[in-house]
């Protein structure tokens, strides 16, 4: 199935744009949502109705080409950053659903494109990526873990996915399966939505995690689960992956911009009262924010063009997401030697915060998977 060559008539009535959607967006943050934010992390709610808020004033279709005007990645990463600054586990929920969305108009399919689309990008309709193992399979990290025999109309697909995000029994996925073919040619997979409800798929729950207790985080099992032409997102999946890989990488900064400014915020609220001592600290606040600044214009150029499918472009993207990485982890570890023993405390943000931190270290791409990817990249890269 190859892309659609119109535009998609994606409607976002209502939805703001620039400015105003991020205005919108921090109120959302830092009322409703900040409201609930230990509850996210500690007691494992789902803010479907936040996150749904979100959705109805254009947060989570703001990156998709509609009526209303042309993609912006740009002002979708600082939306995703400004719901990270007050909770990392729904700026992580909302790159699940923006990756989703991407997936949907991306497949060319007019059965994805039309209502569920619409429903998609605001809101109404919620949903994830299974990608992780996918990813990782093409930089040769894993193996893929679904299957995909062809059956007359489609594939019965079998396989277990141990976690995916976002989900819920009335939500849906994006996943790849291995399609079986004949000894000797060439590998190929199918990507396709997979919804939760559907005939010959199970939820199972996770274990208990250290932080993203709220996220909808579930395993997958498919037995039999067919996929028709109704659900097809690509077949063959290689060409729509490396041409939605740079995009797909590069909304995962909003949530490292977003939690190293909260952690920055943290050491500024206390800075009245124990400057005196956390001066010779080092990663003191001013010198972190001069850096994440320049991170975060960096990544607003890149933004301009997410679907660049140079090489050196998506060395660039990978290279701007492990420096987001690895300064959300020095910004949280300084928030807690700022803080000191108040931020010891399991209610405190900057505790919260060092854990979210370390999601985004590890999430696909983790740091190491993006420095390997740089590496290989690079080496392909340089002449004979």
């Amino acid at each position: 199935m190859k892309p659609a060559d119109l535009p998609p008539q994606l409607h976002l009535d209502g939805a703001l744009q620039g400015d105003a959607l991020l205005a919108a967006v921090r109120a959302i943050a830092q009322g409703p949502l900040a409201a609930q934010a230990e509850a996210i992390d500690r007691v494992g709610y789902y803010p479907r109705a936040e996150l749904q808020q979100l959705g109805a004033v254009g947060a989570m279709g703001v990156h998709l080409d509609s009526t209303a005007g042309p993609a912006d990645y740009g002002v979708a990463i600082r939306a995703m950053a400004e719901v990270s600054r007050v909770c990392g586990a729904t700026g992580f929920m909302l790159w699940c659903q923006a990756v989703c969305g991407l997936y949907l108009q991306q497949s060319g399919n007019p059965a994805l494109m039309g209502e569920v689309l619409q429903r998609h990008a605001s809101g109404v309709g919620l949903g994830g990526t299974a990608l992780s193992n996918p990813m990782k399979s093409y930089a040769q990290i894993e193996a893929l873990l679904l299957k995909a025999t062809p059956v007359d109309g489609g594939y019965l697909v079998n396989g277990t996915l141990p976690w995916v995000s976002n989900l819920g029994p009335d939500h849906y996925c994006g996943a790849v399966a291995a399609i079986a073919q004949p000894e000797g040619s060439a590998p190929r997979e199918l990507m396709f939505l997979l919804r939760c409800g559907a005939p010959g798929v199970e939820m199972r729950e996770c274990p208990s995690f250290s932080g993203m207790e709220g996220t909808g985080t579930y395993a997958l099992r498919l037995k039999d689960h067919f996929v028709g032409t109704d659900n097809t997102i690509a077949d063959p999946t290689r060409p729509t992956i490396a041409r939605i890989r740079a995009a797909f990488v590069m909304l995962q900064c909003g949530m490292a911009v977003g939690i190293t400014q909260g952690a920055i915020d943290s050491m500024w609220a206390v800075e009245a009262q124990l400057g005196h001592v956390n001066q010779f600290l080092e990663d003191r606040p001013d010198a972190l924010q001069a850096e994440l600044d320049a991170l975060t214009a960096r990544v607003m150029r890149l933004a301009e063009t997410p679907f660049d499918t140079r090489t050196d472009f998506f060395v660039d993207v990978l290279d701007a997401r492990a420096h987001g990485a690895e300064l959300c982890l020095r910004a949280a570890q300084s928030a807690l030697m700022h803080q000191g023993a108040r931020g010891y405390l399991m209610s405190s943000d900057v505790q919260r915060r060092v854990r979210e931190s370390h999601f985004v270290a590890i999430v696909t791409p983790a740091i190491k998977h993006l420095r390997k990817e740089i590496a290989r990249l690079s080496t392909e890269e340089m002449p004979a």
